[in-house]
């Protein structure tokens, strides 16, 4: 089902009181918001529908909404917010790897979540407009590592790397200002946008994921922890 004619949110909640209320929310706010009660049909309409921004409960009768972030990631860049009742960190934590854009904690505001939609898809329409052809044609470059903007692609060593779309965020910022520490409240406002500057595991949890596949590759640069303060990504040059 459909409604409005704004940017489409798709939502995959089992529960009808939640979805209800946040289908007329969206509605209101001038979102076209599409419904999936189970996860076989959040998947078929994430993959026909084109949504900007996609909510997905993580309790669902046919599929943990564990699955259908992933399986979603493995072919979209669409930012996914999910929603739960478990405030462990642990458990954001495994999300965001998953690959998930953010995590909502039970129980929350209208507000609060219609805010964070409202800068997903502003986030989401950044990145079409770097994808578009002749958008950026700059091509970074840090030791061996390359990032073509445009393309949204970066490379080592000649090898491509498997980047979710934050963690294409963060290493080309960090890639624009080679061997200067950004803070944890510049990456996340600009990565993220206005409202994460306390979401410091966000930036924990990506950072960890890019030292992984940058690897220790010849000529590869370091990403570099400042405690307290924030990430440097430093070339093989500027190594002691």
């Amino acid at each position: 089902m459909a409604r409005g004619s704004g940017e489409a949110v798709l939502v995959v909640d089992a529960d009808n009181g939640i979805r209800r209320m946040f289908v007329a929310a969206l509605d209101a706010a001038g979102y076209r918001p599409l419904v999936a009660v189970t996860a076989q049909e959040g998947l078929s309409s994430a993959a026909t529908e084109d949504p900007s921004v996609i909510v997905v409960d993580l309790d669902l009768p046919d599929l943990p909404g564990e699955e259908v972030c992933r399986r979603i990631r493995a072919y979209s860049v669409v930012p996914i917010l999910v929603l739960s009742g478990d405030h462990r960190e642990r458990r954001k934590v495994d999300l965001l790897e998953l690959g998930a854009d953010d995590y909502i904690t039970k129980p929350y505001s209208t507000p609060e979540l219609l805010a964070r939609v409202g800068v997903a898809v502003r986030r989401f329409r950044q990145l079409q407009t770097t994808l578009a052809p002749g958008a950026d044609d700059a091509v970074l470059a840090v030791g061996s590592l390359t990032i073509d903007v445009s393309r949204h692609r970066a490379e080592l060593n000649g090898r491509r790397l498997a980047l979710t779309p934050k963690e294409f965020g963060i290493l080309t910022l960090l890639a624009r200002f080679p061997g200067r520490v950004l803070t944890h409240q510049q990456i996340l406002h600009e990565v993220w946008g206005n409202g994460y500057d306390h979401e410091l595991h966000y930036t924990r949890v990506y950072t960890s994921q890019i030292r992984k596949k940058l690897g220790v590759e010849p000529g590869a640069p370091r990403l570099v922890s400042e405690a307290g303060v924030g990430y440097s990504l430093v070339g093989p040059s500027d190594d002691d």
